[in-house]
């Protein structure tokens, strides 16, 4: 069950297969980091090599249909999945720009040629330890942002503006812990039947 923790898991995956992904040989045998940003990292970044992600909105899903609630094996009943995308954003980090361009190419590509994150990279994070069912799936495809809405969100972040590619990941399914009881099995039907009269 991806509970309230599927968020966190979700970037810590996407992560996790850009360092699994890494090839030194590459970049001139460099090892290269690769972590989740808060606001402030963008003031004084913990790597100096490698790409770093930052989740700027978690929005509700309007396309995607939430599954109807399951039943467990308590008799107990699931609560409705509440849908979400993850909008993020790939910041490469590098001492030369030609080497950013290179890792924010670099990027792409791999997330280009893994474009779903299946329930074993999900679950292999130290967030996401177990939480996703093995059918569960989410997809990471390309964000669109315009430049004006680009700007704005290093309006707002420490530092000057850096190359950056926007990412979408859908649809991440939260779960509530919450049951609600089922009814008993109907088990027989009693009907009545009557005669109708007209007045």
């Amino acid at each position: 069950m991806a509970d309230h923790r599927a968020v966190a898991a979700t970037c810590e995956a996407v992560v996790k297969l850009l360092r699994q992904s890494w090839n030194p040989t590459d970049f001139n045998n460099a090892a290269g980091q690769f972590r989740v940003f808060r606001n402030a990292d963008f003031d004084s970044p913990p790597i100096t090599l490698g790409g770093a992600l930052f989740l700027y909105r978690v929005s509700i899903s309007g396309v995607q249909r939430t599954l109807p609630p399951r039943p467990r094996e308590d008799g107990q009943r699931e609560r409705r999945q509440l849908p979400v995308e993850l909008q993020f954003m790939l910041t490469p980090i590098a001492t030369t720009a030609a080497l950013e361009q290179q890792i924010g190419g670099w990027m792409m590509r791999v997330l280009e040629d893994n474009p779903t994150l299946d329930a074993g990279l999900l679950n292999s994070t130290e967030i996401g330890g177990g939480i996703f069912n093995s059918d569960e799936l989410v997809e990471i495809i390309a964000g669109q942002l315009s430049n004006e809405e680009m700007f704005r969100i290093w309006d707002v972040l420490p530092g000057d503006y850096q190359l950056s590619f926007p990412y979408v990941a859908r649809t991440v399914r939260i779960e509530s812990r919450i049951a609600s009881p089922m009814g008993e099995p109907v088990i027989e039907r009693d009907l009545e039947f009557g005669a109708w009269k007209r007045s």
